[in-house]
């Protein structure tokens, strides 16, 4: 039946949803908006996604998952729930079967939370997937033959960097520096060089505007507002892409090294492979403009970033629900 396979992308910024001959069909953020008093989930996704920051005392809004890990079960569970529901259209008889995927270095007892909140919200089976084979599936790659290929994955929450041969990880890492930690670093170099208080969106913001990883041959300028920390009151200041390379450097420079730091460990064979082949990028961190510069400049390896980056992971996650029934049928 048509609808009953689905992947899941769970993420810590967000959740997307591949369906099986349908494509991407959900792709939101993976934040929830509850009621404290009440304990009743007010938004999920999207509209709970806009709260963040403004919410009154009584309405939080939160992430149930932090570093690629759920840091809150019964958010998770209902969050997922919801998602699944909303993508399948309408309550199908048959409860569908589902391939999770999570980062390469969560441990056994992580990876049971994200089995059992998935039974929790419908699921009839459940496959759990390694982040980097499913981005690489979803890029395109044929990971079942036998030459190394290299997958940088960069979420929200976690980097996962991983060589893959035959269809399993040969040597993989997994680093709680991504995405979010871009925004973390905007928000602290802000705070530090101007003495501007600004929100997570607005870093967010300026590192998809203007952020970069590896000199820009233009410089690009925005306005960004916050509080200003002497006076306390609200002040708007010009920031250039200069100053965002300057405030990631920190940040960029520690996937690097962790991309270093597999190489080193990979077996020669494949690392010749990896030389040839070249180093592929995905997920939504690897957007940062510049990054793939930066580690073909430290690694000397050509690096390009997948055609959809944002939805590789989801897509081959998807694709491995249809490579496991396609082993089974």
């Amino acid at each position: 039946m048509l609808g009953s396979d689905m992947g899941i992308d769970l993420g810590t910024a967000s959740v997307l949803v591949y369906l099986k001959g349908k494509g991407v069909v959900l792709n939101e953020p993976s934040v929830v908006a509850f009621d404290r008093d009440t304990n009743k989930i007010k938004a999920i996704g999207e509209e709970a996604r806009l709260m963040l920051g403004r919410t009154p005392g009584n309405i939080v809004a939160v992430r149930p998952l932090r570093q690629g890990v759920i840091s809150d079960y019964t958010v998770t569970e209902k969050m997922m729930r919801y998602f699944i529901q909303k993508a399948s259209g309408r309550k199908n008889l048959r409860r569908p079967r589902i391939s999770v995927c999570v980062p390469s270095g969560v441990t056994e007892v992580e990876k049971k939370a994200v089995e059992d909140a998935t039974y929790q919200a419908g699921a009839r089976e459940v496959a759990i997937i390694e982040e980097p084979i499913a981005a690489a599936i979803g890029a395109g790659i044929d990971i079942s033959r036998p030459c190394g290929n290299m997958i940088v994955d960069i979420g929200g929450g976690t980097s996962d960097i991983a060589v893959i041969s035959l269809g399993g990880t040969v040597v993989s890492t997994s680093i709680k520096i991504a995405g979010d930690d871009f925004d973390e670093a905007i928000v602290r170099y802000m705070r530090k060089k101007h003495n501007l208080l600004i929100g997570e969106r607005t870093a967010e913001d300026i590192k998809i505007k203007i952020g970069c990883a590896y000199e820009r041959p233009e410089v690009l300028s925005m306005d960004v507002r916050g509080r200003n920390l002497v006076t306390g009151l609200p002040k708007t200041i010009t920031v250039t892409s200069e100053e965002t390379l300057e405030a990631l450097h920190e940040t960029t420079s520690q996937i690097v090294e962790a991309v270093h730091a597999v190489l080193e460990t990979t077996p020669p064979e494949l690392a010749a492979d990896i030389a040839d082949r070249g180093i592929v990028l995905t997920g939504g961190g690897s957007l940062l403009s510049g990054l793939e510069e930066l580690i073909g400049s430290k690694t000397g390896i050509t690096t390009m970033t997948a055609e959809d980056p944002m939805t590789a992971v989801a897509i081959g996650t998807g694709k491995f629900v249809e490579f496991l029934s396609g082993k089974r049928d």
